[in-house]
């Protein structure tokens, strides 16, 4: 037994280890010289990985420093990534090291001044890039510089006047936006429906997305929000129009559903001489008419570019409203009715207008109508 206990724990232990060769098999990934710093973090007498440690390192150096070199100078903006993950992979090794046994076994060097210049020289042409962007007269262009400042300042946060120039460039990207009231396309103003359905869809509806999406105040957007009769008090120019158009709406006359239900219940209605319960039969039949009403409307959503009289967006919200209400009669004994039937019993019908059904509409389509504005004009 103990023989077999030697031969199992020597060849745990020849698997355990690593030969110099083995870890240069792997040298040019990174994970490698991390296991060989651990590996003398714990045992800092390992011939083999102490060993290796040097070699390892220079093919790691050497790799990222030739990523760096072919990276460095390339025309493309997002170079500066490629080159900073090699220079922080280099970095990262260094500070590993130090402050370990491993230190006395190999000089790494220190690249903080490589990263911050990199870091400053990305700044720099992020800035200048959009410097260039921003002299454009246009609104895609001025939204393109907007992102290349923010990206400098993210680069070295504070950089120059970054932050002045997006607040410039935001504002050469807003677009003054024009929603006018819904065009109802569904013919309920013909159809004797009275001015209420009307002045809703008039006034509160283009009214509460003007004001909900920031009118012209609007900061979360890059855009401004108006009405038409801002538009015309403060003389504004459009860029965009929104148009909205009720249609397809269909509000049906209330649907009639009759039906019976036969109810039966045992009840006591004495005691023999011995005192038992005495249960009788009775019966009931409960006339169930039911009212419902499936309504569906549906708003179109049209923006257009005003100077180019290019369509900017078609879009399209639909929605339904349901109503559902029950009142019973009964013919029969009473003792045999359920607590719902006597509910029903005193049920009168509370049936909703054809204005209160619409507007329910409105309010159920109006958070989707919302969304797909905001989603125009946001970045």
């Amino acid at each position: 037994m103990n023989k077999l206990f030697f031969t199992l724990s020597t060849i745990v232990l020849l698997s355990a280890c690593k030969t110099s060769k083995d870890y240069m098999a792997s040298s040019s990934d990174d994970k490698t010289f991390y296991e060989i710093v651990k590996k003398l973090t714990k045992h800092n007498s390992d011939e083999n990985a102490a060993a290796a440690l040097p070699q390892v390192y220079r093919v790691l150096q050497q790799k990222h420093l030739a990523i760096i070199n072919q990276h460095y100078n390339s025309a493309e903006l997002n170079h500066w990534d490629k080159v900073l993950a090699s220079y922080r992979s280099l970095q990262q090794m260094h500070e590993a090291v130090s402050n370990t046994a491993a230190a006395s076994l190999l000089t790494t060097v220190d690249y903080t001044n490589e990263i911050n210049t990199v870091k400053l020289n990305a700044a720099e042409a992020y800035y200048n890039t959009g410097l260039a962007y921003l002299q454009n007269a246009n609104r895609a262009d001025a939204r393109t510089a907007y992102t290349l400042f923010k990206k400098a300042d993210s680069w070295k946060k504070g950089f120059k006047d970054a932050r002045a120039q997006m607040d410039e460039a935001f504002e050469r990207s807003v677009v003054n936006v024009l929603i006018n009231p819904i065009q109802d396309n569904s013919f309920f103003t013909n159809a004797g429906w009275g001015n209420a359905v009307y002045n809703y869809a008039n006034q509160h509806f283009q009214q509460n997305l003007v004001r909900d999406l920031g009118g012209q105040y609007a900061s979360r957007y890059p855009a401004r929000f108006y009405t038409e009769w801002q538009v015309n008090q403060q003389q504004i120019q459009p860029n965009w129009v929104v148009d909205l158009v009720l249609r397809n709406v269909d509000i049906p006359r209330p649907a009639s559903n009759h039906y019976t239900r036969n109810r039966s219940k045992q009840i006591e209605v004495s005691r023999d001489t011995a005192g038992k319960p005495v249960y009788q039969t009775v019966y009931a039949t409960v006339n169930i008419q039911r009212l419902s009403v499936n309504a569906r409307g549906q708003i179109d959503i049209n923006i257009t570019d005003v100077d180019t009289r290019k369509n900017i967006s078609w879009d399209s919200v639909s929605d339904t409203y349901n109503w559902e209400e029950e009142i019973a009669t009964y013919t029969g004994d009473s003792r045999a009715l359920t607590n719902s039937d006597r509910a029903m019993l005193n049920n009168n019908y509370n049936q909703p207008r054809k204005e209160d059904i619409l507007n329910e509409l409105y309010r159920n389509m109006y958070s989707q109508v919302k969304s797909r504005i905001a989603n125009q004009v946001d970045w």
